[in-house]
């Protein structure tokens, strides 16, 4: 990377290929703009290294800036470098030992029980839309399911006498879930509106239909719990299947659920992912410590 003024060529090149090659939104790339001038003003000219580059990361960090800034700013600063080595304007990457502050894991958003039952008591069952809504609700409260093995559904996959769902997750990896009595109970009242809609070929066997008999979107699970979170007096803003998953559980974590039986019911590869559930809920955490260890 050239002293005297190149640097700012660089950067607009840079810049240029973000928007032409990989389509960067505009404020993302006035977001590494910012980023790079800061960077540019940084080095005053002298020709990056290692060891600059370092001293970079270092004052972010003494500034105070959040580590998810910092983090920010080093991926810009390592995506001009690394682009420069593939245009051949560079014959080395700086930034190649330098490490990324890590991001904080953001603590999942999670609804209240009372919250969660007014969502699922917001569908009106006197309609076949509603019936449908609330079934969907029920099931992926009770199930934690994704939006993609919710609406991937068939009938075949769900015994209602037993009480359980076999779910197709990540890498066509399948678990068996149990499903609670609330969400079989709404899930009968369902059945026979289905059945009445269902249509010939694959996505008569889903069990979860549009009112045209077609296996219902992601984006139309999406819709209904906006719909009824709206409905239910929520923020609709704050509720999403997602939110709906994180609040299954949670709500299981709080009430006893150990973390290897949450782990296989949500489906997840490692424990490490679901260990997440136990910051937020100190207080199970507190309740279990007093009740087990000897010298509590």
């Amino acid at each position: 990377m050239a002293p005297e003024g190149a640097v700012d060529d660089q950067i607009r090149d840079f810049l240029a290929s973000l928007t032409s090659d990989r389509g960067l939104a505009p404020a993302t790339v006035v977001a590494y703009r910012r980023d790079l001038e800061q960077y540019a003003a940084f080095l005053e000219g002298r020709q990056p290294s290692p060891e600059l580059v370092s001293a970079f990361v270092v004052g972010l960090k003494e500034a105070g800036l959040a580590s998810t800034t910092i983090a920010r700013r080093v991926a810009a600063v390592r995506g001009l470098h690394r682009f420069l080595v593939a245009e051949g304007a560079a014959e080395s990457d700086p930034t190649i030992l330098v490490e990324s502050p890590r991001r904080p894991r953001s603590l999942p958003k999670a609804l209240t029980v009372e919250e969660v039952e007014r969502l699922l008591d917001a569908p009106d069952d006197a309609t076949p839309a509603g019936r449908r809504d609330r079934a969907v609700l029920e099931f992926m409260y009770a199930t934690g399911a994704r939006v993609a093995e919710a609406v991937g559904l068939d009938e075949l996959d769900l015994d209602l006498e037993e009480g359980t769902a076999i779910l197709t997750g990540k890498g066509d990896r399948q678990r068996m879930v149990p499903v609670g009595s609330a969400a079989r109970s709404a899930i009968r009242r369902w059945l026979p509106d289905r059945a009445g809609l269902r249509r010939p070929g694959p996505a008569g066997g889903a069990v979860f239909l549009s009112l045209r008999g077609r296996r219902l979107s992601r984006q139309a699970v999406w819709n209904i719990v906006r719909a009824h979170s709206i409905r239910a007096g929520l923020q609709p803003g704050e509720v999403s299947p997602h939110v709906l998953r994180h609040s299954a559980a949670t709500h299981m974590v709080e009430g006893g659920a150990d973390l290897r039986t949450v782990q296989e019911i949500l489906g997840h590869a490692s424990i490490s992912t679901t260990q997440i559930y136990t910051r937020v809920s100190p207080r199970h955490l507190l309740e279990v410590y007093a009740t087990s260890h000897p010298r509590s």
